[in-house]
C-alpha cells in the first residue's frame, strides 16, 4: 500500500504541504470518472432489464466480486510493494522474476475460479436462491482470468511509480461496460429474451471490458519493458523465498478485503430465501404484497403441490427444498417426474419469481443508495496519503487538522444526501427508474437514505484510522456489522408485516454501529481528538430544514398540479407518485432538488457550517474563501 501513497507524498512536500486533495488529486479524479461512468450503466440497464433482471444481474455479480477479491485484492498491493523495493535497488533480474512469479500465480488462481463459477453456476446460482442467475454467473466467468491479469500488470506499473496505465484502464473498462453492457441487453430485450439473459448480455460488458483492459496493459507493459535496460547482474532470490514474500503480504490483505464480499452475499441469498419462506409458509404476507404482485401464479402452484403432498405434511420452505432436489436431479438424469416432484419445481419457480421482483425493487434502490458512497471516494482517496504525509513530517496538529476537515468535509456532504434520500425516496425512484414501481422501491431507498450518512463517515474514518497505522481494526469492525447484518435481516424479513421493507435496516443498524464504534477509537488512539460535536451539529441542523423544505416544496407542487389538472396521470394502474404523471413527477422531484441546493447553501454559510481552514485544504480554497467571506 505503501506504493499507491508515494504519489500523494511528493506532491505534499512541495509548495503546498498542506493540500488536501492536491497530493491525490489524480487517484480520486479517476475513481470518480469510473463510479460516474458505473451511475451511467446501472441506472438505465436496471431500466432495459427490469426488476427481475436486475435481481439476476446483482447475484450473479456479487458471487463476481468475492471471488475476484480472493483472486486480486491482495496480490497486486504485494506485487506493486516487491517490484518498488528491488527497482529501487537496481536489481532488475528480481523485478522480472517476482512479475513472472506473480503473473503465473494470478493465472492459477484466475483459471480456478473460472471453473468455479463456468461449471458450478446452477450451484452458485442455487446459493443466491436465484437460479435464474446462473446465465450471468457463466458470463462473468472468463472476466476473472482477464483480472487476474490485469492485477498484475497494473501492480507491476505501480511498482514502478506509474499510477496512470491503472487509471486509464480501469476507465476503458468502465466505458466497454457501459457500451457493450447496454447494448447487448438493449438488443436481447428488442428481440424477445427473458430477464436473465438479458441480465448475462449486460454483465458481458463487464468481461469485455476486462478483455479490452487487459490488451492495452499488455501493449503498455511492452512498450515500457522495450525502453527499459535489458541487461543486468544481479542475482533474483529464489522462486520460492519471492513467492513466500508475495503471500505473507497479500494473504492478510486478501482476507480483510473479502470479509466485506463475502458478508454480501450471505446477506443477499438470506434476504431472498426468507422472502420465499415467508411467501410460502404464511400467506398473511401475501398481503404486504398484493399492490405490487400477481399471486394467481403461485396460488395455483401452492394448491397443486398441498394436494399432492402426503397426508399429514406441514408446509414449510426445508420440505419444499427437498422435494424440489430429487426433481432436479432426476430431471438431470432425464428420468420421469412424479406429479409431487413436478408441483414442487413449479411452486419453487414460482417463490422464485415473486422473490426476483421484490429484490430486483430492492436492487434499483440499492443502486441510488450506493451513488453518495461513491462520491464519497474523492474523499477517501485523499485522507490516507494527506495524513500519512502529515505523521511522516511529525507534523501531528497538522495530521489533526486534516482529520478534523476530512470528517467536517465528509459530513457536510453526506448528510444532505441522506436526508434528501429519506424524504424524497419514492419521487426519486420514480425519476430514475420508471420500469420499477415507486410505491415498492420508494420506501426502500428512503430507509436506506438513514442508513447513508453512516456507510459514508465509516468510510472516513476507516481511512483516518489507516493512515495513522491502524489497518486492522477497521476490518474488525466492519466484520462485526457485518454479523449484526446478517442476523438483523435473517430475523426481520422474514415477519409477516415487515418483509422486504426490514432488509434496510440490517444496513442502518450495521453501518450505525462501525461509525460509532469508529467514532470512539478514534477519540481514543488519534493524538489529537477531533470534536463531534462539531463536526455533526451544524450539518446536521441544515440538512433538517433542508429536508422540510424540499417535502413541502414537493407536496406543494403536487397540489398545484392537482388542482390546475396538469401534470396528472390518465392511467391509475401505472406506478406514478401521488397521481402525478412522469413530467409531472420529474418537474416537482426536480424543483423540490434545487430548493433544497439553495436552502443547504445558504444556511451552511450562515452557520459557517465550513470554515476557513476547511477551504484552504481544498483546490482554490482561499479565492473561494474570500468569495464567501470567511
Amino acid at each position: 500500500m505503501a506504493q499507491h501513497d508515494q504519489p500523494p507524498r511528493r506532491v505534499a512536500r512541495t509548495s503546498k504541504p498542506n493540500t488536501f486533495f492536491g497530493g491525490a488529486a489524480i487517484l480520486a479524479v479517476g475513481i470518480l470518472v469510473v463510479k460516474l461512468i458505473g451511475m451511467f450503466y446501472k441506472i438505465p440497464l436496471l431500466n432495459i432489464i427490469g426488476e427481475q433482471g436486475s435481481a439476476d444481474f446483482n447475484n450473479a455479480y456479487n458471487i463476481y466480486s468475492v471471488l475476484l477479491t480472493i483472486s486480486t485484492a491482495g496480490l497486486p498491493v504485494a506485487v506493486s510493494k516487491l517490484v518498488s523495493e528491488a527497482d529501487a535497488l537496481g536489481r532488475r533480474n528480481q523485478v522480472r522474476r517476482t512479475f513472472r512469479l506473480a503473473l503465473a500465480l494470478f493465472l492459477i488462481l484466475g483459471v480456478l475460479s473460472f471453473l468455479v463459477m463456468f461449471f458450478g453456476s446452477e450451484q452458485l446460482a442455487g446459493l443466491m436462491n436465484d437460479s435464474m442467475a446462473a446465465p450471468g454467473i457463466r458470463a462473468l466467468a472468463p472476466a476473472v482470468i482477464c483480472v487476474g491479469c490485469l492485477s498484475a500488470f497494473r501492480g507491476y506499473a505501480q511498482g514502478h511509480g506509474n499510477m496512470t496505465p491503472t487509471a486509464v484502464s480501469q476507465i476503458i473498462e468502465a466505458l466497454c461496460k457501459l457500451t457493450v453492457g447496454l447494448g447487448l441487453a438493449y438488443w436481447l430485450v428488442g428481440h424477445g429474451a427473458d430477464a436473465s439473459h438479458a441480465a448475462a448480455g449486460a454483465i458481458t460488458g463487464v468481461t469485455v471490458g476486462t478483455i479490452v483492459a487487459l490488451a492495452y496493459m499488455l501493449m503498455n507493459f511492452l512498450i515500457t519493458r522495450s525502453q527499459e535496460p535489458q541487461l543486468a547482474d544481479d542475482q533474483p532470490d529464489e522462486p520460492s523465498t519471492i513467492l513466500k514474500h508475495l503471500l505473507m503480504i497479500a494473504v492478510p490483505i486478501t482476507i480483510s478485503s473479502s470479509m466485506v464480499g463475502i458478508v454480501t452475499v450471505i446477506d443477499t441469498s438470506l434476504v431472498q430465501g426468507q422472502l420465499q419462506r415467508a411467501l410460502l409458509e404464511n400467506q398473511d404476507t401475501w398481503t404486504l404484497y398484493q399492490d405490487f404482485v400477481d399471486f394467481a401464479s403461485l396460488k395455483e402452484a401452492l394448491s397443486a403441490w398441498q394436494a399432492a403432498l402426503p397426508d399429514g405434511s406441514a408446509v414449510s420452505m426445508s420440505l419444499l427444498d427437498q422435494y424440489a432436489a430429487q426433481a432436479e436431479a432426476l430431471r438431470d438424469q432425464q428420468s420421469a417426474l412424479t406429479d409431487l416432484q413436478s408441483a414442487s419445481l413449479e411452486l419453487h419457480a414460482a417463490l422464485e419469481n415473486i422473490s426476483r421482483t421484490l429484490y430486483g425493487n430492492y436492487s434499483g434502490a440499492l443502486n441510488i443508495y450506493n451513488l453518495p458512497t461513491s462520491l464519497m471516494a474523492a474523499v477517501t482517496a485523499a485522507v490516507i496519503p494527506a495524513v500519512s504525509g502529515a505523521l511522516a513530517r511529525r507534523d501531528r496538529r497538522g495530521a489533526g487538522r486534516i482529520t478534523g476537515s476530512a470528517l467536517r468535509i465528509s459530513a457536510l456532504a453526506a448528510c444532505p444526501m441522506a436526508v434528501g434520500l429519506f424524504v424524497l425516496g419514492e419521487p426519486i425512484m420514480a425519476l430514475i427508474f420508471p420500469n420499477l414501481n415507486p410505491q415498492l422501491a420508494g420506501p426502500l431507498l428512503s430507509t436506506l437514505g438513514l442508513a447513508t450518512l453512516f456507510v459514508c463517515m465509516m468510510l472516513v474514518c476507516n481511512s483516518v484510522l489507516q493512515a495513522h497505522g491502524f489497518v486492522s481494526l477497521p476490518v474488525i469492525i466492519m466484520v462485526a456489522g457485518g454479523v449484526v447484518k446478517i442476523i438483523t435481516n435473517y430475523n426481520v424479513v422474514i415477519q409477516p408485516t415487515i418483509g422486504i421493507y426490514g432488509a434496510p435496516m440490517g444496513n442502518i443498524l450495521c453501518f450505525a454501529l462501525c461509525m460509532t464504534l469508529d467514532l470512539v477509537v478514534m477519540s481514543r488512539v488519534l493524538p489529537r481528538r477531533p470534536r463531534y460535536i462539531q463536526v455533526f451539529a451544524k450539518p446536521l441542523a441544515a440538512s433538517a430544514l433542508m429536508g422540510l423544505g424540499a417535502w413541502a416544496v414537493y407536496g406543494l407542487m403536487s397540489k398545484l398540479f392537482e388542482a390546475t389538472g396538469i401534470f396528472m396521470s390518465a392511467d391509475p394502474v401505472t406506478h406514478e407518485v401521488l397521481g402525478l404523471s412522469r413530467t409531472g413527477n420529474a418537474a416537482a422531484t426536480l424543483l423540490a432538488i434545487l430548493v433544497a441546493v439553495v436552502i443547504y447553501g445558504v444556511l451552511v454559510i450562515a452557520l459557517r457550517a465550513i470554515t476557513k481552514d476547511d477551504l484552504m485544504l481544498m483546490p482554490k480554497g482561499e479565492k473561494i474563501a474570500r468569495m464567501l467571506h470567511l
